[in-house]
């Protein structure tokens, strides 16, 4: 489950992935509708890798929540969070059973329900053995690429230091028979 590059912007509905950064602002695309729009500094901007949610003995990071939550329903879809605020609250007991009531307000409880629907619909969610897997196998390929393109380039690198090594040595023999030649003409002078 990869939550990096995605946004909650306050004030906007839904959900956005950033897409560019712009000199003043960066652009992003709504997980709802695939639209871009611009972002500016003075948005109240949270990624949901900084969010977490409050329990009793530590902050959860919202990632760990939605695992658990993709592990209980098997890979499908939650709760509305359209439904009462009881069966949202039961769900997260069942989730997450020592989240602090006090600090969670029923807001934070709904957006956590919309967001993880908007996120599965948009296919953000997957689980991590399989991100895993494919980080793997993808490292394996890229270190086995770079050793390919190793010896090529140090081959390269070869040809052109030696062609750099005979261009100085070749400005070294004529620099060298100018001053020959500027001393014999000075000792014909005098």
């Amino acid at each position: 489950m990869d939550l990096s590059g995605v946004i909650s912007i306050s004030g906007k509905p839904g959900l956005y992935k950033v897409v560019a950064q712009a000199k003043n602002n960066i652009i992003v695309e709504s997980l709802i509708d695939g639209k871009r729009l611009p972002a500016y500094s003075t948005d109240r901007i949270s990624a949901l890798d900084d969010i977490s949610i409050y329990t009793y003995e530590e902050d959860i990071p919202l990632k760990e929540v939605y695992q658990s939550i993709y592990e209980k329903e098997e890979g499908g879809k939650t709760l509305s969070h359209k439904e009462s605020l009881n069966k949202l609250t039961d769900y997260l007991l069942e989730v997450l059973p020592d989240y602090d009531e006090d600090r969670v307000y029923p807001s934070d409880i709904k957006k956590l329900f919309q967001w993880y629907n908007i996120l599965h619909k948009a296919e953000l969610l997957e689980q991590e053995e399989e991100e895993e897997t494919s980080e793997d196998s993808k490292s394996e390929q890229k270190t086995e690429e770079a050793e390919k393109k190793q010896p090529a380039k140090k081959g390269e690198k070869k040809t052109s230091t030696s062609k750099k090594d005979e261009q100085k040595s070749a400005a070294k023999k004529s620099t060298s028979k100018k001053s020959t030649t500027n001393k014999t003409t000075t000792a014909k002078k005098s």
